[in-house]
């Protein structure tokens, strides 16, 4: 499984066309991701539909509401229950979610207190939300603990790279993690995952990745937008052959196991 993390249209059409099996939305990359706006979450769910109005490509919405950390208050944390329901009510297959305590481990009350809230929404609608519990595990003291109390909370899946910056630098401890998981929930490697490093992430065991597939913009900046504060100097977008040569790759690694 290839998930790709998408910020805006064209990444969401790269990532169809490229072969992605599932799509993380969110907004602001360029800090770790942050909520995306409503009018980008039903663009998404437009883009993904099937022929049924089902969503052929599952997309999962990560919820967090501004950059940095991960401790939130009481407000910030009914700002992520609502993001849940607009996932809920929109269609979407999933959301990504995480806290922490000021302890550096994961805040129990807060997480369960979602994940009761993201259930009651699945079953309204019919069809469960997919829950996701994002790299705010990677700042936990205790990786194989902070993994355990995970799977009690009833997460389908990690996204970690091993508890440091880069995945490819995390391999070993994400070969633990997966060890540890032993199917009772999916450790989904990212952070710098790329045609490069995806051999070396995918001995850890692991058989979910999550990548940006960005490349530089190839496109001129208008040197006002620049002067104005418009448009970043240096810019990424989701590359189409990226997207496609990685999951080419993870098909090929299936079929060789």
């Amino acid at each position: 499984m290839l998930e790709v993390c998408v910020e805006d249209l064209h990444g969401i059409d790269t990532a169809i066309t490229g072969g992605a099996g599932r799509i993380e939305l969110c907004a602001a990359l360029a800090v770790g991701g942050l909520t995306p706006p409503a009018s980008l979450i039903r663009a998404a769910v437009s883009a993904t539909a099937g022929r049924t109005g089902i969503p052929a490509l599952p997309v999962h919405l990560l919820a967090r509401p501004r950059e940095g950390g991960f401790v939130y208050s009481r407000r910030e944390q009914a700002m992520i229950a609502d993001d849940i329901r607009t996932a809920a009510e929109a269609g979407l297959a999933g959301i990504v979610i995480g806290a922490l305590d000021a302890t550096h481990r994961l805040d129990l009350p807060v997480l369960a207190a979602w994940i009761a809230h993201a259930r009651a929404l699945g079953t309204a609608r019919g069809y469960p939300l997919s829950l996701t519990l994002h790299r705010a595990f990677d700042l936990c003291a205790d990786l194989p603990a902070a993994l355990e109390a995970a799977v009690s909370l009833g997460f389908d899946r990690i996204l970690t790279s091993g508890g440091v910056p880069k995945a490819v630098d995390g391999v070993a401890m994400l070969g633990d993690l997966h060890r540890r998981a032993a199917g009772r929930i999916v450790i989904l490697a990212g952070s710098g995952v790329s045609p490069a490093t995806l051999p070396a992430i995918l001995k850890s065991g692991v058989h979910e990745v999550h990548a940006s597939c960005r490349v530089a913009s190839e496109t001129a900046t208008d040197p006002a937008e620049l002067r104005f504060g418009f448009a970043a100097a240096e810019r990424s977008v989701t590359d189409r052959d990226t997207v496609d040569r990685l999951a080419r790759m993870m098909a090929g690694h299936l079929t060789l196991e």
